[in-house]
């Protein structure tokens, strides 16, 4: 069925005879396609605020973060979602991946996956009323992404919709719509450009508030940082002496008696007697260290 182009796939009226043009104009054109995707991010903030208290309370709760999508939509969220245990110490087993195509597509084209609803519905069984699902889609009118979403909220899950264009299927489905609406696109046939980008960083924001929320930030500082490697050990040490006020050798000490765990090793390093008491605190303050080195002080 042949339906009206939307504008994230027709090519900006700026564009005409971009081939002919000297490098430098072509790159200052897609620059400024890249900010109009950024200012679309930054008239979604309302939304994106609320969506971020939505999905906050839905993970303390014990929910599950979903991502769904196809083509481009799907890699960037993925991008996003397999960063957030390392950044955020969110657990792996609480994020779960709807990709049209599957991993595979992940890396290879497969575009035909974008059509397949059956896959959709089938991949968005394994939901249960707990979990949250954002399904991303520029058109907001992909056939995959929109049957995961109709087959999550027959589920009882709570859906969030990313979209690029106002008025879509996709967009009326989600309990909360995001609309990121970039416009068209410098080069038109792909929505990796703008559409992309505007994605990206609506996602990213998204995350990162729903993990301040969650207690994994203290002044700007990721205090849940998974310590994985050499450098990420010696950059959570820097953010247990920067709280704490301790030296670096003694902030790394405290991370290696807290099983590399920034907020316990924060607290050893402020007056906690041992690393059990330290637990003990930020259960009592359910993982929120501002409250717990509070609640340290008055011990």
């Amino acid at each position: 069925m042949i339906t009206q182009p939307r504008a994230t796939e027709q090519a900006a009226d700026t564009s005409q005879g971009i081939d002919t043009w000297a490098n430098v104009a072509v790159l200052e054109a897609l620059v400024m396609g890249q900010e109009r995707a950024v200012g679309a991010v930054r008239r979604a903030i309302p939304q994106m605020a609320a969506a971020a208290n939505v999905l906050a309370g839905r993970l303390a709760d014990g929910g599950r973060l979903a991502y769904a999508g196809a083509g481009t939509s799907i890699r960037i969220a993925v991008q996003d979602g397999s960063e957030l245990p390392a950044t955020f110490g969110m657990a792996e087993d609480k994020i779960v991946y709807l990709i049209a195509g599957g991993k595979a597509a992940i890396f290879e084209t497969l575009a035909d996956a974008e059509d397949d609803v059956k896959a959709g519905q089938r991949d968005a069984a394994q939901l249960v009323p707990s979990d949250t699902l954002v399904a991303v889609a520029a058109s907001g009118q992909t056939p995959y992404t929109i049957a995961a979403a109709r087959e999550a909220k027959a589920k009882g899950v709570y859906v969030i919709s990313v979209v690029n264009n106002a008025g879509s299927v996709l967009g009326a489905l989600g309990d909360l719509e995001i609309v990121l609406e970039s416009g068209a696109e410098v080069i038109a046939g792909s929505t990796r450009m703008g559409a992309g980008t505007a994605q990206k960083a609506a996602l990213n924001l998204l995350s990162t508030l729903t993990h301040i929320r969650l207690g994994a930030v203290h002044d700007g500082l990721m205090v849940n940082v998974q310590a994985g490697n050499l450098k990420l050990k010696q950059r959570a040490a820097e953010i247990v002496a920067k709280i704490s006020g301790a030296t670096l050798e003694q902030s790394m000490h405290a991370l290696n008696d807290s099983k590399a765990q920034v907020k316990p090793a924060v607290l050893l390093c402020s007056g906690a007697t041992s690393f059990a008491d330290a637990q003990k605190i930020l259960e009592n303050t359910k993982g929120n260290l501002r409250l717990a080195l509070a609640q340290l002080k008055k011990l």
